[in-house]
Parts: structure tokens; sequence; C-alpha cells
């Protein structure tokens, strides 16, 4: 069975940093592109970064503040989010799709549950 487990959310403080992963089971992640995507409360789902298979091709719409990575080995992912705000609140998930990335979350087959990620001000 294939699975994406996510942890690293939580309520933190506008301004701090916090780092999701989501990690792979069920099968090797290498060859396909990961992404992370979240959803605010009353809003659409929203694209935040992509990650080629490779490690390359990233496409990040919060670069410079969130940075988007993928371990091979280790069959995870990260989002390392600095200076946090409050309109980050949302719920982050992390999505896996066999070859090339995409920004349209139908695309991806595999999902996480979703973590929480709380900012206050």
């Amino acid at each position: 069975q294939v699975q994406l487990v996510q942890s690293g959310g939580g309520l933190v403080q506008a301004g701090d940093s916090l780092r999701l992963s989501c990690t792979g089971s069920g099968r090797t992640f290498s060859n396909y592109a990961m992404a992370w995507f979240r959803r605010a409360p009353g809003k659409e789902r929203e694209f935040v970064a992509v990650i080629g298979w490779n490690g390359e091709n990233v496409v990040n719409s919060l670069k410079g503040r969130f940075t988007i990575s993928k371990d091979n080995a280790k069959n995870t992912l990260y989002l390392q989010m600095n200076n946090l705000k409050p309109e980050d609140t949302a719920v982050y998930y992390c999505a896996a799709r066999y070859g090339s990335g995409s920004y349209s979350y139908y695309e991806y087959e595999y999902w996480g549950p979703g973590t929480q990620v709380t900012v206050s001000s």
C-alpha cells in the first residue's frame, strides 16, 4: 500500500520557522515529482512548490521564505518555512506524481493526509 506520511506542522508565532516532512512508503518515489499544496480556511487548494524527480526543476511560489527539497535516499520530501506569517495558516498537503511536476493538484496520484500549520500574530 502506497502512503505519504506527513509530519512537522503545529502552532507557531509570526516570524517563526517550521519544517514539514513527507515520507513515502510502499514504493520508491525517486522517479516522482513531488509537491506541496495548501488550503487555507474558506479558500481553494493552492500550489506552494514542486520539485522534480531528480531534485531539479524547482518551482516555488513562495521563494524567499519557503524552500522545497527532496531526499530520494530517505524517500522524503521537505518544506522549510521561514518567517511565517498569519496568512500562511493552512492545511499543508504533500503530493507525488510520476514523471514531471505540475501546478495542478488534480494531476497528482498520491497525497498525504495533510498537516495543520497555524501562525498567530
